[in-house]
């Protein structure tokens, strides 16, 4: 059910788990669970150090400074070394890529897969950001506070998610 070295963790234990998160967030920092303003958080303190003069803008400024803003970068961090640790001590990490890349591509070019998954990352932080929150933001965090908006965003996911699912080559 849990255990460090499982395969796969109960979801129904490991999203409760991340909706508990959400307690010390709103406790503590008084934001919901989030994280694609983590990006803008990084790129806008890289370009104030390029141009001190990107405070003064309204946008960016609000990203510079503040734990709710360093919260949602360190949530980003752990997500990624939590995943790498998990995949690690269950021994499911693989040192070459997983077969359903080569499957799903009809080939099995490094760089093809690469630019896929930048151009897909580029592609759903754009439209987080354009959206003014990404999955976990409106997901998770709005349907926690019963907005009417994390309902919409959820149904529209998962209406795109299985569209772009129906378009893809079915992968055997």
């Amino acid at each position: 059910m849990f255990g460090l070295k499982e395969k796969a963790w109960s979801p129904y234990l490991a999203g409760a788990l991340i909706g508990l998160l959400q307690v010390p967030a709103f406790i503590f920092l008084g934001t919901a669970l989030g994280a694609s303003s983590s990006y803008v958080t990084v790129s806008v303190s890289i370009a104030e150090f390029v141009d001190p003069g990107i405070r003064a803008l309204s946008y960016a400024g609000k990203y510079l400074d503040g734990a709710k803003n360093w919260w949602q970068v360190a949530l980003v961090a752990g997500i990624a070394v939590g995943a790498f640790l998990s995949a690690t001590l269950a021994g499911t990490r693989r040192s070459a890529p997983s077969p359903v890349w080569a499957r799903a591509l009809g080939t099995k070019s490094t760089a093809a897969r690469f630019a896929m998954a930048f151009l897909g990352g580029f592609v759903l932080l754009f439209g987080a950001r354009l959206a003014d929150g990404c999955t976990s933001g409106h997901g998770i965090s709005g349907i926690a506070q019963l907005a009417v908006s994390g309902f919409i965003a959820v149904a529209a996911m998962f209406a795109g998610g299985i569209a772009t699912a129906m378009l893809l080559k079915p992968v055997r």
